[in-house]
């Protein structure tokens, strides 16, 4: 067995676990060795149970004495009860709805049990405690740290821990790419030691150890990546695009709104760059409804009043859709060639047209733009550095010098980032930020609704749509059939057409309608045609709708507060007060930790704020939704890390300085284009 070797060799690993595991995108022994805790229980405190305390955690270790099970008739499940003794004393331990225990747990069986001690009707007890046999001194899942790993349906801790037992004697094997020199100036471990420590480490500080050199190695990346580019870019020409300062002013005063003081200062910074030969570097950061978009604007005016082509590349085909008719609408005086190219439609010599508005189809192969001179990527980290490379390779030439000329760059974002930091993450971009929202803009009254409630929301949905407003209804699942105990789009939209909504008109949107349903339902939606749309994750981003007033999320616990707080930036766009009404699945709504995140967003209007609470209460992984966070290469290392992050980008400036080609590291660069294959989300 190696690194490379097929998970489905392990033992205990038939075809129905395989297929759980592919859903977390583990196929290897590699990518097993490389699937991180989030987070530690801390079984450490090994005690006899005589000196148990009530509402304390514990580690026990003894004999089974006796164990049976018990059907309880008033609560319909089935309790399994044993006595466990040590040289000290005898505990009760209780479990529900798990009578398979008496098969695998018999008298005379030494166990150990870790779990929160409580009191039973005047005696001390352990319920639902974990547990394992003693085979030997090695304890995976009762004994000191235990990791807890993100999981999918019907997989468990234990199997986690289990699988990962067996291959951590591999951790040794993986090839350490980061230069010595750099591990012996931070004092970071070698990769092997760090990779056994993270998931088996015997006290909190070494996982800090292994933490803190397994986040170095991702931020490292990116800054090498960042360094790199910047030094190419440093070297490149752009064509400067002239201000149009009286045809700006008119455009400005021609809108039935008032820019920002932030939207003016940022436009200004982005079009006094656009004037220089160097090429522009530059990403624009706003929260939800900060009013990016018309900044963009302000930029792909000018650009077309210089006779020179721009391209606005964002994730998805539907807010491709959604640009183009609202920039067409917007700029329709100038009777400018304003283009959308997705994959499923390409308007027709697209190339040559001002003003190009696309998905990924923009930077296809054998894609050539007539003089491309301004290069937008929308949600830059849903976009890996391949592809902001393509779209920095398609530009023009220089017709007097016939040199290559490189498109100036504007990148946005709505994860909000503090300057210090986001100077830090893109080493090679510089940053405009948007704090203020657009005059008018009424902050988005945000409630939990528990199941009670519920009829209460509808009728109050009923009664705003009566009075001409519009819903959304956000789920976390295309289909129930994928049995992972939350609500599908398709199930609630049936169940909202057939029994709660009837008389209403109701769409429904998910990604795996083809992209001319999609267009259709979000027209439909936008012309009020359809007054509730059901839909996915597939609205999360830029999508705007200003008669919409109410978002509905169902499931909320399976989201990041983040990508919560970007569902309900869908909303509030109009001059109409707006509700967003969260919904806890009904598993969910007594565990505390669920509705302490959620309350958080009813507190909270600023998208950093709900950031920092979700990393405290989730971990780094679940920043931004299941498995992600933000970064899709960020495992271990977070947002907020700045020191290291600090520490990763003087690093790589001092290494490229001294070898721009890294010729002196060739495991370094196989490994960087390794990670740039892989850094992007689809």
């Amino acid at each position: 067995m190696d690194l490379h070797s097929p998970i489905i060799t392990l033992p205990r690993v038939g075809q129905t676990t395989y297929a759980l595991l592919k859903k977390l995108g583990l196929e290897t022994v590699h990518d097993l060795l490389f699937y991180f805790p989030f987070r530690y229980d801390d079984f450490s405190r090994s005690v006899s149970i005589a000196s148990l305390q009530a509402d304390t955690t514990a580690n026990v270790s003894g004999e089974i004495e006796l164990i049976q099970n018990k059907k309880s008739f008033k609560r319909r499940m089935s309790i399994t009860e044993a006595l466990i003794k040590d040289e000290t004393d005898t505990l009760k331990v209780i479990w529900f709805n798990q009578p398979f225990l008496t098969r695998t747990l018999k008298v005379g069986d030494k166990i150990s049990l870790a779990g929160r001690v409580s009191e039973n009707y005047g005696q001390l007890a352990m319920v639902s405690p974990v547990y394992e046999k003693i085979y030997s001194d090695e304890l995976v899942h009762t004994s000191g740290l235990v990791p807890n790993y993100h999981l999918t349906a019907a997989l468990t801790q234990k199997q986690i821990r289990f699988l990962i037992k067996q291959i951590i004697s591999l951790a040794d094997t993986t090839e350490d790419w980061l230069p010595t020199e750099i591990k012996k100036r931070l004092n970071l471990l070698d990769l092997g030691r760090a990779l056994r420590q993270i998931h088996f480490p015997k006290n909190h500080a070494e996982v800090l150890t292994a933490q803190r050199r397994l986040a170095f190695t991702e931020l490292f990346l990116r800054q090498l990546k960042a360094q790199m580019i910047k030094r190419q870019l440093r070297d490149r020409r752009a064509l400067p695009i002239k201000f149009q300062e009286a045809a700006t002013k008119k455009f400005v005063d021609s809108l039935p709104f008032k820019l920002t003081d932030d939207q003016r200062k940022a436009a200004w910074e982005i079009l006094k760059d656009l004037e220089k030969s160097a090429p522009m570097s530059r990403l624009l950061e706003g929260d939800v409804g900060s009013g990016k978009t018309l900044v963009v604007i302000l930029a792909l005016l000018n650009t077309a009043l210089n006779k020179r082509q721009s391209a606005l590349m964002v994730p998805t085909e539907i807010l491709a859709q959604q640009h183009f008719h609202s920039i067409s609408k917007l700029l329709a005086a100038y009777n400018f060639n304003i283009a959308l190219a997705t994959h499923h439609r390409k308007d027709k010599d697209w190339q040559n047209a001002d003003i190009v508005i696309g998905t990924q189809a923009l930077i296809q192969k054998n894609i050539k733009f007539k003089n491309l001179a301004l290069a937008v990527i929308d949600e830059q980290h849903r976009f890996g550095v391949a592809q902001r490379k393509k779209i920095l390779e398609v530009g023009l030439t220089d017709e007097t010098t016939k040199s290559s000329l490189t498109p100036h760059f504007l990148s946005l974002t709505a994860t909000p980032i503090p300057r210090s930091l986001a100077l830090a993450i893109y080493g090679d971009l510089d940053l405009s930020v948007i704090n203020q929202l657009p005059t008018g803009r009424q902050p988005i009254i945000t409630k939990i609704v528990t199941e009670a409630g519920r009829s209460a929301a509808y009728d109050f949905i009923r009664a705003q749509i009566k009075a001409g407003r519009q819903a959304f209804v956000v789920c976390p699942l295309i289909d129930e059939s994928d049995k992972l105990g939350a609500k599908s789009a398709k199930q609630e939209y049936a169940k909202l057409t057939a029994d709660i909504f009837p008389e209403l008109k109701i769409g429904l949107l998910h990604g795996r309608l083809k992209a001319p349903e999609k267009e259709k339902v979000m027209a439909d939606f936008l012309d009020n045609k359809l007054q509730v749309l059901v839909t996915t994750a597939v609205i999360e981003v830029g999508v705007d709708v200003p008669n919409a007033t109410m978002m509905l999320i169902e499931g909320a616990e399976r989201f990041g507060l983040a990508q919560l707080h970007q569902f309900r930036g869908r909303v509030g766009r109009g001059g109409h007060q707006s509700h967003c009404f969260v919904f806890p699945s009904r598993e969910e709504i007594s565990n505390l930790q669920t509705i302490e995140r959620l309350e958080a967003l009813t507190r909270h209007r600023d998208g950093w704020e709900l950031a920092k609470i979700d990393l405290k209460l989730r971990g780094a992984g679940e920043l931004y939704g299941t498995g992600q966070s933000g970064f899709p290469e960020l495992q271990i290392a977070s947002l907020f890390d700045y020191a290291n992050i600090k520490k990763a980008a003087e690093e790589a400036k001092l290494l490229i300085h001294d070898d721009p080609e890294l010729l002196k590291y060739p495991r370094l660069k196989q490994q960087l284009g390794k990670w740039e294959e892989n850094a992007h989300l689809e």
